[in-house]
């Protein structure tokens, strides 16, 4: 595919990344036909490029094609661990379990997705498996409502036009001033709501996480079962506890932010 890169772009790497990617949520095994479609690449470099992951022990061969190995893991949980948030949020986020017995989750955007970068988990039959690395479509959920509130006019319109890559159609598909009425909402509560948005049976109450500065760096949720929870009850009882977990976590970040390294 054509890029708009400087003189250091290393097209290999990027063509590498591209093939990485390829593989989602409904496509575990690709063939080597399959992305070469989706990449816009040749299957001779397809090829080469998975030959070269597959040393590097990030696919391996399966029928009819290739998957991704664990190992893939490593990557997401390097930009997790150097972000420190998982270390501060833990205990807050396993508190807050304690308190509601539900699901807690943490996400950031990454384009017009949410990725999950920490989870506290709770065992329940809900309709979407959610691990570390998991990826919902922004609009259709608290948390992406959460962090897309806190861009600005251009931002949320530069993020919303990249193409999403969860491969997963939400049940709620706002138009833009739909959208627009929805973050006005989540910026004066400071909170979002996400009744069934995504999928039939999940409710979820995202707030944001902010830095010592005040930004967002990442949203905080807590995820019921509509059967199990009501709205009155996600909102009445388990939002307080949610606000304070995350002004709990954005003010150990802070914390952790203002320490001197050593020389």
């Amino acid at each position: 595919m054509a890029r708009d890169a400087g003189p250091d772009f290393i097209e290999a790497l990027a063509r590498g990344l591209d093939v990485l990617r390829c593989f989602r949520a409904g496509r575990p095994v690709m063939t080597l036909s399959e992305i070469a479609a989706a990449t816009g690449l040749a299957r001779p470099t397809v090829r080469r490029i998975l030959l070269t992951l597959e040393e590097l022990g990030y696919v391996r061969a399966a029928e009819r094609g290739f998957e991704l190995t664990p190992r893939v893991l490593e990557l997401g949980m390097a930009y997790v661990s150097a972000l420190s948030l998982w270390d501060v949020a833990r205990p807050h986020m396993r508190r807050l379990v304690e308190q509601t017995g539900e699901s807690t989750s943490m996400a950031q955007l990454d384009g017009s997705d949410i990725v999950y970068v920490a989870r506290v988990a709770v065992p329940k039959i809900v309709t979407l498996a959610v691990t570390i690395g998991t990826r919902f479509p922004a609009p259709a959920t608290s948390m992406g409502k959460v962090l897309l509130a806190a861009l600005s006019p251009d931002d949320l319109t530069k993020v919303l036009a990249e193409p999403g890559r969860s491969g997963i159609t939400p049940r709620w598909q706002p138009s833009r001033d739909e959208l627009d009425a929805a973050l006005r909402e989540v910026r004066a509560k400071g909170w979002a709501l996400a009744d069934q948005d995504l999928a039939p049976g999940i409710r979820s109450i995202a707030t944001p996480v902010r830095d010592g500065d005040g930004r967002v760096v990442a949203a905080l949720n807590v995820t019921v079962h509509a059967a199990e929870t009501t709205l009155e009850h996600l909102i009445d009882h388990h939002l307080p506890r949610l606000l304070r977990a995350a002004a709990d976590i954005g003010h150990d970040f802070a914390l952790l932010g203002s320490v001197p390294l050593e020389a």
